[in-house]
């Protein structure tokens, strides 16, 4: 297992934020990484890695609500606002002027809303799997619960009796083996993302049995008991409450200019079912500097799965646009 840096703490928008950092302090602009649901800044292992060796400087933060970093109570404090506030203060408990954000899975919301809320602190935006999407016409839980029906996950965390929480609780071991799978093939991937896929990861979670999955896991036993291990100390409500200001977030970004005016990358992944390729179709339309790059045969946990390509593809992307 890749070992990570020391774990390190700042204060930061009303919480301490745990940390890692790694490469030379004297890179001007350093990448932030920002982790997905259920993830962490350990799921950044191999880029911290490679990209410091390459001599960039790395800061993968446990964001709010996961692993070392506190776990507010109130919903509301885990909106887009706090999110991306977290990150400014981050940077400047390092005095840091400007940096490329990364961001997989719900850390690519954060890292392109970054140079919306706070465009003189951005340099960079990678998206990993999450494009940068127009503002709905409706609120998005309208829209996923009547696309979807009520059993998709999404909508279901919007219960505030905290069910869904209750059975991932119950269940850790089980959630990371059934959720850090590649998918069989880009046929079943293709299958799972038809109009309707089942989508009902709660149920799914409850009944599951790995010794019947033939899925091939991305994680070796000592990467899964880490998840695990953080998961059942922390639960997962911190990281559910990102999903409960879906609709607060669409409240408040009315006013947002939606345009990225920074230099963009896309990483997309060919297999990844919950955001297929074909999601970032027209981005450059909100992303004027926008460049493309497709990792084929690659489901949606695309730095764990395909570490040694992500990691070479921001390495080169970075080289050419920053130097």
């Amino acid at each position: 297992m890749i070992e990570m840096p020391a774990l390190q703490y700042a204060d930061t928008n009303g919480i301490r934020m745990g940390y890692y950092t790694a490469g030379p302090d004297t890179d001007p602009l350093p990448l932030v990484l920002c982790h997905g649901w259920p993830e962490l800044a350990f799921s950044w292992r191999h880029q911290i890695k490679a990209l410091s060796a390459a001599g960039y400087r790395v800061i993968a933060p446990d964001q709010r609500g996961y692993g070392a970093t506190d776990r507010p109570e109130s919903v509301a404090d885990y909106d887009l606002e706090h999110l991306t506030a977290d990150l400014v203060g981050l940077l400047d408990h390092l005095k840091i002027e400007r940096a490329i954000f990364v961001g997989h899975d719900w850390g690519g919301f954060v890292a392109w809303q970054m140079p919306l809320r706070h465009p003189t602190r951005v340099a960079g935006v990678v998206g990993i799997n999450t494009p940068h999407l127009p503002r709905p016409p409706l609120d998005p839980i309208t829209l996923m619960r009547k696309r979807f029906g009520d059993d998709m996950y999404i909508v279901q965390f919007q219960d505030p009796a905290r069910e869904p929480d209750r059975i991932f609780g119950s269940r850790v071991r089980e959630t990371f083996e059934f959720f850090m799978r590649k998918p069989r093939s880009k046929t079943d991937a293709g299958k799972a993302a038809s109009a309707k896929p089942n989508l009902a990861f709660p149920q799914m979670v409850a009944v599951y049995d790995a010794g019947r999955d033939g899925r091939d896991s991305v994680l070796t036993p000592d990467e899964l008991q880490v998840f695990v291990d953080t998961f059942t100390r922390t639960g997962f409500t911190g990281g559910i409450n990102w999903y409960r200001n879906m609709s607060r977030n669409w409240q408040c970004s009315a006013a947002l200019d939606p345009v990225v005016r920074m230099p963009s990358l896309m990483i997309m992944a060919e297999n990844d079912a919950v955001l297929p390729p074909a999601l970032a179709d027209g981005m450059e339309a909100l992303v004027p500097d926008l460049e493309k790059y497709l990792v084929r045969d690659c489901g949606h946990w695309t730095q764990q799965e395909k570490p040694d390509e992500v990691s070479a593809k921001l390495i080169d992307w970075c080289r050419r646009r920053f130097g």
